[in-house]
């Protein structure tokens, strides 16, 4: 069994009135210790792939393998899974210690055995402290890390995580993502992830598959999703950018002209081939757009600063060069060098190279 194909869905359909497809023909393989992660808005998708995975509801076709053995007639109990919820699903009469010993007494695993593995278990989380304690006399972070404790504890295959950190605030939701990510990253565990926020996907993730309408749009490491994105919703749903539509109008080499449907002629650099007036969206990220100093810049146009909206770490600044086009750029605060105001006329522009081509 290679370990590139540790956890498989090969041609997975679900379908629930037998017409319209949930999953369609999903084909994914997952490495044994790797950390992914399916991303996408409510519908697409990725909580019926991890359900399905989990053994709490069944395909329509094709077939889920773990380590090369088929799940088909595999009972959810018995698949050796950890699962993660959003609501903890915590016994609330148990203590800590007590919801932590449950699902190795139900393996029949000795006593001894039980009592060493709650210990260490408490202790990867730090939580070791807190054994005696019932779920209600902990906060929300502690009793996800107890949650998580309970996934591991019985030394799983895979541990599966549907939106875990969703009813945390905002503080507490990051510090948890980079607990989890330290705790994957020491534990060598194969995690699969389901999640809607792209900040938490991209923070976290060995590689990112983003689900659209039943299907995986780019499957990739957060940083090429982000710099790279393979289709226009990818894009779109992956950060914010700038998009405009045209089509190519020349090429040089990896460098092609692209006339847009705003009246733009932009320069981007690309190693993907693309045709003589192929139809393409040009994307460009906030944070590549620079103001004022275009120097040395492919892409340089005029225009008038309509709105400055102050974010404490930068600034986001639209720009609008025509009837039909407005741009968006981040600005730090910190190397800001010229003072932007609305009405100000000015230049923005960027590289070749910070710009994507996407088939539209």
């Amino acid at each position: 069994m290679s370990q590139s194909k540790y956890v498989e869905f090969i041609n997975v359909d679900k379908s629930y009135d037998g017409r319209n497809l949930v999953v369609d023909n999903l084909n994914l393989s997952i490495a044994q210790g790797e950390f992914l992660t399916m991303l996408g808005p409510s519908g697409s998708g990725k909580t019926t792939s991890l359900m399905m995975l989990a053994g709490f509801e069944a395909p329509s076709g094709g077939n889920i393998r773990i380590a090369g053995r088929s799940l088909d007639s595999v009972p959810p109990h018995r698949r050796n899974i950890g699962m993660v919820f959003q609501n903890y699903a915590l016994f609330p009469h148990m203590t800590v210690a007590e919801n932590l010993d449950y699902p190795l007494r139900i393996r029949k695993i000795t006593k001894a055995v039980r009592n060493e593995r709650v210990r260490k278990v408490l202790d990867v989380v730090r939580m070791g402290d807190f054994g005696g304690r019932k779920p209600s006399q902990l906060s929300g972070g502690q009793q996800q890390r107890i949650a998580l404790a309970r996934a591991i504890v019985f030394e799983p295959d895979v541990v599966l995580m549907d939106e875990p950190l969703g009813a945390l605030d905002k503080n507490l939701r990051e510090h948890l993502q980079l607990e989890i990510k330290h705790l994957h990253d020491r534990l060598g565990i194969t995690v699969v992830y389901v999640t809607h926020d792209q900040s938490e996907a991209l923070t976290m993730s060995d590689r990112v598959a983003v689900f659209n309408a039943g299907k995986i749009e780019q499957l990739a490491p957060p940083a090429e999703l982000y710099e790279r994105p393979a289709t226009p919703f990818v894009a779109g749903f992956i950060g914010e950018n700038n998009r405009l539509t045209g089509e190519i109008s020349g090429r040089d080499g990896d460098y092609y002209a692209v006339q847009t449907e705003t009246g733009h002629r932009m320069l981007v650099h690309s190693s993907m081939p693309f045709n003589e007036r192929q139809r393409v969206i040009v994307s460009v990220r906030p944070e590549r757009v620079r103001l004022d100093t275009t120097e040395g810049c492919a892409n340089a146009f005029r225009g008038t600063v309509e709105e400055v909206i102050y974010l404490g770490d930068h600034k986001r600044v639209h720009v609008r060069v025509n009837e039909a086009s407005t741009f968006v750029a981040k600005v730090p605060n910190a190397g800001m060098n010229i003072d932007i105001k609305p009405s100000q006329a000015l230049y923005l522009g960027w590289d070749s190279s910070d710009a994507v081509l996407i088939p539209a």
